[in-house]
């Protein structure tokens, strides 16, 4: 069957607007053909994929830096060779296309080795979380079977479980080894270029196993430029900027802002455990153009006195792309009158990627908002039964986009509708179209007949300033059938009784917790995800 016209027309103005969109950006250089060509070259040998990019980028920047991190700078012609020299000599050990190789590293040159070495032997980067533990970690090994694992030297005895009778690698070393060091294989490999393999590799990036078992989510590189073009039209970043990617490399987020670099040519600047000041010194010694951080990260930045804050330029950076969790509002508002009008929330899941972008206008409208769908992502709301349901009500959040995974590793994949994934979430659109996330799908709890989010306490409970954080959840009552529990570390102040008036004062009288609790630190993932099973695993 043919397209109809209409079809045509729309994908004749997609690949206008993304012409347009990379050429405001700096990738299309009509006038430098040579670098049209080496990109084609590169993607004809290695596809779409990590390996192809910075191939490119060492024929058409070879001098320019392409990593900062605690050991110095490298060149793209240097990562090129380094990670050739790796490629060749995890293939001389017998790592092939097709194999997994699992990847425990932190923030720096070390994981980008080994993540474009796999990349060019086609084998599958499997991402480990730093802070899972050794059952998880040996749960994911027993169900992915990785050949071989590439990993830090801190975490060798936490992988004990996971990588016995594995090849295993350290990519950062702060003392003698029993394993090889990648250092040395890429100071003795062949610095040659391995050639084309025999497929292209996957990116296996795990879910945050904040509801159970880690599952892994199989992820190619785009198949064509038009995702990257959609977000570059709303997100200002450019090519052969700076930026610091201080969100985990290994999670979802930290991944896709890393790939959408490579298709800039960006240098990345890295640090490789997070620390607040370091970040926004970083940033400013290198003039960055973008900072890449999760929501935990930028409350954790906001604590600092303002006498630090004020210690360090940051007018270089024109954006600040933030996800992995909720952001508040009230964090957002504190940001943007710190540090300016650059903080760009987006929504998405390991599996469903991107679905929404909130700009500054947004945040500063519509507080808390996740914003709208960029170009080629569909969001749709839909009721328990599968049907569509009207603005402002709450829903199912459906995505459709060209970018979302291709199903979990060990089988199965996320509820499906006309073609669109589950994120998981509930939320609603207000009137000008904009998402709010109302919280998990399953969070939802039935409290006196009423339906509660914990989700909005928790947003409110936020903006109280003697509240630093908070987490809100549901628990079995007799009485009721479940209740509201909040769980704060309080700045100031505050009692209980303070908490429910705050509420109640706010919301209806039904949505006020019935129990609150104080604690010192709430337990969260490496994206700052809070861990409300631990939390009700307590109660």
């Amino acid at each position: 069957m043919l397209p109809t016209p209409g079809a045509f027309a729309s994908q004749a103005q997609t690949k206008l607007h993304t012409l347009v969109t990379l050429t405001r950006a700096g990738i299309v250089h009509p006038e430098r053909p040579d670098r049209l060509w080496n990109t084609a070259r590169a993607l004809l040998r290695f596809g779409t994929t990590p390996a192809a990019g910075y191939t490119a980028a060492a024929k058409n920047f070879p001098d320019e830096p392409a990593i900062i991190d605690e050991l110095g700078t490298l060149t793209f012609k240097e990562v090129d060779e380094r990670t050739n020299a790796l490629a060749n000599a995890l293939a001389a050990d017998g790592i092939e296309a097709g194999d997994g190789v699992a990847i425990m590293c932190r923030n720096h040159r070390g994981w980008i080795d080994a993540v474009l070495a796999c990349s060019k032997l086609g084998a599958n980067a499997l991402f480990l979380n730093t802070a899972f533990s050794g059952p998880q970690l040996a749960d994911v090994a027993k169900r992915e079977k990785p050949k071989a694992v590439i990993y830090d030297q801190e975490f060798a005895e936490v992988l004990k479980g996971a990588s016995a009778r594995r090849k295993r690698y350290v990519a950062w070393a702060e003392g003698k080894t029993k394993d090889p060091k990648v250092e040395d294989l890429i100071a003795a490999g062949d610095r040659s270029s391995p050639g084309a393999p025999a497929q292209q590799g996957r990116a296996i990036i795990l879910t945050s196993g904040t509801t159970g078992t880690p599952k892994g989510a199989s992820r190619s590189m785009p198949k064509s430029i038009d995702p990257i073009a959609a977000l570059l039209s709303v997100i200002p970043l450019r090519a052969r900027e700076k930026t610091m990617i201080a969100a985990p490399l290994f999670h979802a987020w930290g991944f896709a802002q890393w790939a959408l670099g490579i298709s800039l040519a960006t240098t990345v600047v890295l640090n490789r455990k997070f620390d607040e000041e370091a970040t926004l010194s970083l940033t400013a010694q290198h003039e960055c153009d973008a900072l890449v951080v999760v929501p935990v990260m930028i409350q954790r930045i906001l604590e600092l006195d303002d006498a630090v804050l004020d210690r360090y330029d940051l007018s270089s950076v024109r954006a600040v792309p933030v996800s992995g969790s909720a952001l508040p509002g009230s964090i957002s508002d504190r940001w943007m009158d710190h540090f300016g009008e650059n903080l760009y929330n987006l929504y998405g899941s390991t599996e469903v990627a991107w679905a929404t972008i909130a700009t500054p206008k947004d945040l500063r409208e519509a507080p808390g908002t996740v914003g709208k769908p960029p170009r080629g992502s569909v969001v749709k709301l839909f009721d328990s039964d599968g049907r569509p349901v009207p603005r402002g009500d709450s829903g199912r959040i459906f995505v459709g986009n060209d970018v979302q995974f291709e199903g979990y590793t060990g089988g199965g994949n996320k509820d499906e509708i006309d073609g669109l994934l589950s994120s998981g979430d509930v939320g609603h659109f207000d009137a000008k179209g904009r998402l709010f996330i109302d919280g998990r799908d399953d969070d939802m709890i039935v409290s006196g007949g009423e339906n509660v989010f914990p989700g909005e306490v928790e947003e409110l409970l936020h903006s109280h300033e003697h509240v630093a954080d908070v987490a809100v959840f549901g628990v079995s009552d007799e009485k009721f059938g479940q209740r509201l529990k909040a769980v704060i570390v309080k700045k100031g102040a505050l009692s209980e009784k303070d908490v429910k008036d705050y509420v109640k004062a706010n919301l209806a009288g039904y949505k006020a917790p019935r129990d609150v609790v104080f604690v010192d630190e709430l337990p969260r993932t490496s994206t700052g995800k809070v861990l409300k099973r631990e939390l009700r695993d307590a109660s």
